[in-house]
């Protein structure tokens, strides 16, 4: 006879199992990293057979989720474990065959149409193939810059009076003397020291009290001699398919009219693709696993029940013949800056650009929109005083994501005067002027706070943000249609568009388990 105990979770120190039968107490200690089992743990039941004095664990563990902690000041996220929560499961049928040789297993791809039923498949075998995304793309052991050299330069090469908006450099010139310029701020480096001022504490002190929790509970990891030997510079993929420069040449392909409103569903495991069906309809895949498609030779993998529209700002009209509308929308422009001008990364819109997405006829009643904001005091002015009034947009919050390493450190100084280890989001709500029925308006949402920090360890690649979904999820009705702009990723249950929209979904960046039958 099995009886159920119940459990007492003591985090940081072991977990107690106990069972009280008259004055007996049972005890069972588990030793171990606390805080990476937490994230895992839903529920763990202990039996014991009393007759045999035997202990039998059954475990129910659920997915690990991308919150981490969640306190007062906002959220840690460990971007990592969401990823590799989607299911990049693929399904293979393998059917042995004979040979003169004996027997040999051949690789039949079925789509949902043609796949034969199980009654049918005779001796076929469905083999399981696994993959997960590269961790050492989040290994960021140490700052870009250190705070002892930021402050050693800062003492070295600039003298600065921000009062009086003037800083004086040392500099050395042709004939080797050292020379001292007055330089003046401009109004743009004056705004962000002024934003910068009234953020600093919420950010440091909001910040320190998830790292604090994030030490305690194991997931992060004070920095050691041994990590700091093994922090080797990181090969990255080769961009061998230039998403973006395919958009622009999608231009000059013929118009599908007959083809707008019919999205493509991917129904084999691995799916060859034309450019020009990607550029003149959504693709989708409804299964409950994941596909490969396969674009001039290169291989993505398109997590399940996900759908994306390729193109550029010109071509949303797919987008748009849906005639579907979201309930959350996270837009990241490519906002203008200098350093996008001198490395040519990526191509960038005007503001003007970015007001031309026609926002009010993508959102739904009372949508939550999210717009991913640089830390020019220019681009967020913008957002709020010119873009969201002109969709209709009611600002409700700003939050702000704050980078960290592996160890909990800021991954630049927070006073550096070039990069803060931060970026901002601007939350909004559209207002209709008209009373419009909400969908699902007998469930209720929480207001949204302001000010709340997202803290995480920041993908290697650049502009791979954090996922948002979770830490969303309070804000908006359940089952809500999302829709992300300007993507450069796949997610379940989201719509995504852009010109890279498939960038980081590429076979490169993932890493294939073992497979099993």
């Amino acid at each position: 006879m099995y009886h159920e105990c119940q459990i007492l979770f003591c985090l940081n120190v072991k977990f107690i199992f106990l069972y009280v039968k008259s004055t007996c107490v049972y005890e069972v200690y588990f030793y171990g990293n606390a805080g990476h089992l937490r994230t895992y743990l839903e529920s763990w039941v202990l039996y014991l057979d009393l007759n045999f004095q035997r202990f039998f664990f059954f475990f129910f563990l659920k997915k690990k989720m991308s919150v981490v902690h969640q306190l007062s000041p906002g959220w840690l996220l460990d971007h990592l474990s969401f990823i590799n929560n989607i299911n990049y499961q693929l399904h293979q049928y393998h059917e042995p065959r004979l040979t003169s040789f004996g027997t040999s297993t051949t690789f039949i791809a079925f789509d949902s149409a043609s796949k034969p039923d199980y009654n049918d498949r005779g001796n076929s075998e469905v083999f399981i193939q696994k993959y997960v995304f590269r961790s050492e793309l989040f290994n960021v052991t140490k700052p870009y810059i250190t705070p002892a050299v930021h402050k050693e330069c800062q003492q070295r090469n600039e003298k600065e009076d921000p009062m009086s908006g003037v800083k004086e450099e040392n500099f050395n010139s042709i004939i080797g003397k050292k020379r001292k310029r007055c330089v003046v701020f401009n109004q743009g480096e004056l705004d962000a020291m002024e934003y910068h001022t009234k953020i600093r504490g919420l950010i440091l002190d909001g910040s320190s009290e998830l790292i604090q929790e994030g030490l305690k509970s194991g997931f992060l990891h004070p920095l050691s001699e041994k990590w700091n030997k093994c922090s080797e510079p990181i090969t990255l993929p080769l961009d061998t398919c230039n998403l973006s420069e395919l958009c622009a040449m999608a231009k000059h392909l013929p118009f599908l009219n007959e083809m707008e409103l019919q999205a493509l569903q991917l129904t084999e495991e691995d799916m060859s693709v034309t450019e020009q069906d990607l550029f003149s309809r959504i693709v989708e895949n409804n299964s409950s696993f994941t596909k490969i498609i396969t674009l001039m030779g290169q291989k993505y993998l398109v997590p399940p029940k996900s759908s994306f529209l390729l193109s550029d700002i010109s071509c949303m009209h797919p987008l748009l013949n849906c005639r579907k509308t979201y309930d959350v929308i996270v837009i990241d422009p490519p906002w203008q800056n200098k350093s996008v001008k001198r490395s040519n990364r990526y191509s960038y819109l005007s503001p003007l650009q970015i007001k031309e997405i026609l926002i009010p006829k993508l959102a739904a009643p009372n949508c939550l929109v999210i717009t991913w904001v640089t830390n020019r005091q220019k681009h967020l002015r913008f957002v709020k005083e010119e873009l969201y009034p002109s969709w209709s947009v009611e600002v409700v919050a700003e939050w702000h994501w704050v980078k960290i390493t592996n160890s909990g450190e800021f991954v630049f100084p927070l006073d550096s005067p070039h990069k803060k280890p931060y970026e901002g989001l601007v939350l909004g709500r559209v207002r209709e002027k008209t009373a419009v029925p909400l969908r699902n308006a007998d469930v209720k949402v929480l207001p949204i706070p302001d000010h709340k920090l997202i803290v995480s360890v920041p993908c290697t690649l650049h502009s791979h943000k954090p996922p948002l979904a979770e830490v969303l999820k309070d804000y908006v009705k359940p089952d809500g249609e999302c829709l992300e702009l300007f993507a450069r990723n796949l997610q379940p249950g989201w719509t995504s568009w852009g010109n890279e929209v498939l960038k980081f979904q590429h076979m490169d960046y993932f890493v294939a388990l073992e497979s099993r039958s």
